[in-house]
């Protein structure tokens, strides 16, 4: 561990990397200051000085090639303060997968700094929720095997002794996670939970709504694998713990993309069959996929089975609220040949009768501020 007082020994220069580097290196800042951000952004002023007030460039949250938190001014006062010795845990996100991805990217150092620290500190992502902690938050903390406190700092706060691990996990490049990560998720994380439940499952999206990146016309794709002996999975529904016991007792898994999957990764194994149908055309899966294709040592298939992607008509392209609509007979023939359902199955597209009244139930129909692309189609495994 470096021990510094007056300024960092490493000053990172690019992304974390899975390679090491500073995103494997542990520092102990004496006196440190914590600023929390005041704006509500994308890339945000927050993160943490030294008692000389330079800043701690280590402290900062990466997103593929950029820090996300950047340097904040310095406070003139600081009121609060913490006494005692304290793990940075980052920024803490209510978001569930930018949670599981980006909050929990330095938990790595848990086992050679948890006899003797008060806590984890964590920044808001979001200044108006403040101090929120969720039960999600503290139940995964519970799965990594500690007890610890967490706590969120939304005011300039002085911090006795501080311990900064640099970002083992993310988005980017760093999606794979270092080597120290892995093995701090593999050591640790959920091993005293037991297999339990079916062994297929599909892992649906279906009751969270168009709106939050759902797929046109999921429920046929669930009444399908139903009829090959799926059991469709509501993760929302479950608690992480009864989520961890589902995943490791299936050996075939399906999934819409999404951050169920990333839960799944960190308990995956290599027998395990893993199917990911795409729900739009987004950057974000190629991650999903490399994140359980590094962590689980299998290789997951990538099915883009999309007959069309619903975009928001203001600005025309994919986003985070579009919404894809399933190709039946694509998934189907993938799912077959590969062995996640029986040779004989003969899936087929939804006539446009079909498509033309789901969208009417789900109030798509006529002026819905979406508007139909045609994407491209991929069907591979990850580079």
């Amino acid at each position: 561990m470096s021990n510094n007082t007056s300024g960092p020994e490493i000053d990172p220069d690019g992304q974390p990397l899975p390679t090491g580097g500073w995103s494997e290196e542990l520092l102990n800042l004496a006196d440190a200051c914590v600023v929390p951000p005041k704006i509500s952004a994308l890339v945000q002023p927050a993160g943490v000085f030294y008692a000389d007030g330079s800043y701690c460039p280590e402290a900062a949250l990466w997103r593929k090639f950029r820090p996300i938190s950047i340097e904040p001014e310095r406070p003139k006062r600081v009121r609060e303060t913490l006494q005692g010795r304290w793990l940075w845990g980052g920024v803490l996100w209510a978001h569930f997968g930018h949670f599981l991805v980006e909050s929990s990217s330095r938990l790595w150092a848990l086992p050679s700094v948890e006899e003797d620290i008060r806590g984890i500190i964590f920044i808001p992502k979001r200044p108006k929720v403040g101090k929120e902690v969720r039960g999600y938050h503290r139940e995964y903390l519970s799965l990594f095997g500690t007890d610890l406190p967490i706590q969120v700092v939304d005011r300039p706060t002085c911090v006795e002794e501080l311990v900064v691990p640099g970002q083992g996990f993310g988005l980017g490049k760093i999606t794979v996670g270092t080597r120290k990560f892995r093995r701090a998720v593999h050591d640790r994380f959920a091993t005293h939970i037991e297999p339990e439940g079916p062994e297929k499952i599909y892992i649906s999206r279906s009751k969270l709504g168009l709106g939050k990146g759902g797929l046109l016309g999921e429920e046929q794709l669930e009444a399908l694998l139903e009829g090959e002996g799926y059991e469709i999975f509501h993760p929302q529904e479950h608690s992480l713990t009864v989520q961890v016991a589902r995943y490791k007792a299936a050996k075939k898994v399906i999934a819409a993309d999404g951050s169920a999957l990333h839960l799944f990764a960190m308990v995956g194994r290599p027998d395990q069959k893993v199917a990911m149908i795409l729900r739009r055309s987004s950057g974000a899966n190629n991650l999903l996929a490399k994140h359980v294709e590094s962590f689980c040592k299998c290789n997951p298939v990538v099915i883009g089975g999309l007959r069309a992607e619903w975009v928001p008509e203001k600005g025309g392209k994919s986003s985070r609220l579009s919404f894809g609509e399933l190709n039946h007979k694509i998934i189907g023939e993938t799912l077959s040949r590969l062995g996640f359902i029986s040779e004989i199955a003969e899936w087929q597209v939804l006539s446009e009768e079909e498509r033309d009244q789901i969208l009417h139930e789900k109030g798509l129909g006529g002026q819905s501020g979406f508007v139909e692309a045609k994407p491209k189609r991929k069907n591979k495994k990850p580079d």
